[in-house]
This record gives structure tokens, C-alpha cells and sequence, in this order.
């Protein structure tokens, strides 16, 4: 990668073209323009056969430097650094800041295209790229341009094996709050990758691994349970809630999180209580009066012809 910097100081990481890819895109818009100079030349040569020597060699010149000098010009121009063999081969001429090219850009290209390409076949322009660090020929050099590659192949992406099913579910207590993402990573990395690690080199690394998910956890692994399989089965889990975290609606996940606050043991461990009620939901339960003997009178019931209680006047009445 290509450490360039911006006019607003920003590095752009971008990858430089090198010889082979460069050399294929060149002979693609090669093959494209002779045929295109060819033909036309063809067509020219049958409507000039009634002129003289002189206008016929005019007429060859004009051709020669609009094909195969103001063609590409115009081309890399109107497409901004992308000619049929660059879109091809998946480049693209840019600026040394990153930006697109210009007019003039595509013109000290086109120009010195013409002495390092067309006349020396090429041989002046591979030098120069094999030499400059970046891979760039004489006309980069000059227009100030670096050709880069816009199609850069994506790392695979390898799937975590699946925890043993006897595990599945066994880590729902787990608190993995204080487990960062740097171990995450390590982990992944390392479950990724097992089978094509040394035997007894992979059960050390696992068992590194499973005691630093321990101390950061607070809680061994079930006994008899290999490292390999507790730190897939701890992966699965964390996949799991945030999947659940992911796809659960707004109204389930405010449900979830005020059980959770009240839920007590469920909330301490961070394992839902099943049918846990907000407080508020929860109602009393009628006191019941005893079976034998009157019920006592309520203390807020007044005796027929007595003052008010004091509980719905806010005061005592006088002695």
C-alpha cells in the first residue's frame, strides 16, 4: 500500500499498478487503437487515391497523432484515468494526492506515451517502472499521475466451527461484559484456524486463551471440557445475543432490560428471569378475613353517628 497524502493532510492507502498489470492494460489499448488507426487508415487510403503525394502524407500525419496520440488523450480525459485496458484490468490513473486527472495530465502522458511506448516498443517504459518504487514510467513521472489498483481482492472471510451440540446453551450465565475485543479477536482467529495448526502448538494456545477468558470472565468451564470446544461454545453464545440484540424489536428489547433491573438473581448474572413482571404489574393479594369470628371493621370505616376518621379530614376531631 501507498501511503498518499491529501491537500487536507488525510493518507489514502492505496495500492500502486505494477509492471505485469500495467503491461497487459498497455497491450489491450494498443491492440484497440491500431485496429481503430488501421481501418481508418484503409478508409483514408481509398478517399485520397485521387490526391497528390503531398496531401496524402498530410493526411497520414493528421491520423497518426489523432488515433494513436489524441485518442488516448481524450479517452483518459473523459474517463478520468481510465482507458478500456485499465477498466479491464481493473486500474485507474490518478493524481499524486489521490485525485482524478485532468486535461494536462492526460497530456504529458499521452505525450511521453509516445516515446517511451510507440517508439522504443515499450522497452524505455518497463525500465522505468521496474526502477521507481511506485511502478510509475517517464510520463507519470512528469504529469505528476500514479496509476493504482481499484479492484483489490477481499480477504476470505472463514466461518467459526460450531460448538459441540452438548454445549449449545450452556453458557446463557455467562457475564462476557469485561472480555475485550482484542481477545475476541484472538479467539476467532484461533478457532479459524485449528486444523491447520500443530497438534500439541493448538492445545497450548487454546488453553492460553480459555485461562484469559477465565480471569476476564469469572467462571471456569464446566469440568471435562476441552479448551477448544469452551472457547466455541463462549463465541456461539456472544454470536448468538447479539443476534438476538440485532433482530429484537424496540418494544421486546425495553421488556428484556426493565426485567432485567428488577429480576434480581436473573439481572446479576445477565440471564433473563422466564416471566418476569415489572412492579407495576404486580397487584396485592386481598387480605382474607378469617373463617370463624366477625371480620374486624376497616380503621378508615367510621361508627354510624361518629365523627369522620381522621384519614379523610387530615385531622383528629377534638376530645
Amino acid at each position: 500500500m501507498s501511503g498518499l497524502v491529501t491537500g487536507d493532510a488525510v493518507v489514502l492507502g492505496l495500492q500502486p499498478a505494477r509492471l505485469p498489470s500495467r503491461a497487459l492494460a498497455v497491450l489491450i489499448d494498443l491492440v484497440v487503437v491500431w485496429a481503430a488507426y488501421l481501418l481508418i487508415t484503409l478508409g483514408l487510403a481509398v478517399a485520397t487515391a485521387s490526391l497528390d503525394g503531398a496531401a496524402v502524407a498530410a493526411v497520414s500525419v493528421a491520423s497518426f497523432l489523432l488515433i494513436l496520440v489524441g485518442a488516448p488523450i481524450a479517452v483518459e480525459t473523459l474517463s478520468h484515468g481510465r482507458s478500456l485496458g485499465k477498466l479491464a484490468c481493473g486500474l485507474r490513473v490518478v493524481r499524486d494526492d489521490g485525485g482524478p486527472i485532468r486535461f494536462r495530465h492526460a497530456l504529458v502522458r499521452g505525450a511521453m506515451g509516445v516515446v517511451e511506448i510507440l517508439m522504443t516498443f515499450g522497452v524505455v517504459a518497463c525500465v522505468a517502472s521496474l526502477v521507481s518504487e511506485r511502478g510509475r514510467r517517464l510520463g507519470d513521472v512528469f504529469a505528476g499521475t500514479l496509476v493504482v489498483r481499484e479492484r483489490i481482492p477481499t480477504a476470505r472471510v472463514l466461518a467459526v466451527p460450531p460448538p459441540p451440540p452438548w454445549l449449545v446453551g450452556r453458557f446463557a450465565g455467562l457475564d462476557l461484559s469485561a472480555v475485550p475485543e482484542t481477545l475476541w479477536l484472538e479467539i476467532r482467529q484461533y478457532l479459524t484456524r485449528a486444523r491447520e495448526l500443530d497438534p500439541a502448538v493448538g492445545r497450548r494456545l487454546a488453553e492460553r486463551l480459555a485461562d484469559e477468558l477465565v480471569a476476564r470472565t469469572g467462571t471456569p468451564p464446566p469440568p471435562g471440557v476441552p479448551a477448544e470446544a469452551y472457547l466455541a461454545g463462549v463465541v456461539a453464545e456472544r454470536q448468538a445475543r447479539d443476534a438476538r440484540r440485532a433482530f429484537a424489536p424496540p418494544s421486546v428489547l425495553g421488556a428484556a432490560g426493565g426485567a432485567g433491573a428488577v429480576g434480581g438473581v436473573g439481572g446479576a448474572f445477565g440471564t433473563p428471569v422466564a416471566g418476569a413482571v415489572p412492579p407495576a404489574a404486580v397487584s396485592p393479594a386481598p387480605s382474607a378475613a378469617p373463617p370463624d369470628g366477625p371480620a374486624s371493621a376497616p380503621a378508615s370505616v367510621a361508627p354510624p353517628g361518629g365523627p369522620p376518621p381522621a384519614s379523610a379530614t387530615g385531622f383528629a376531631p377534638p376530645a
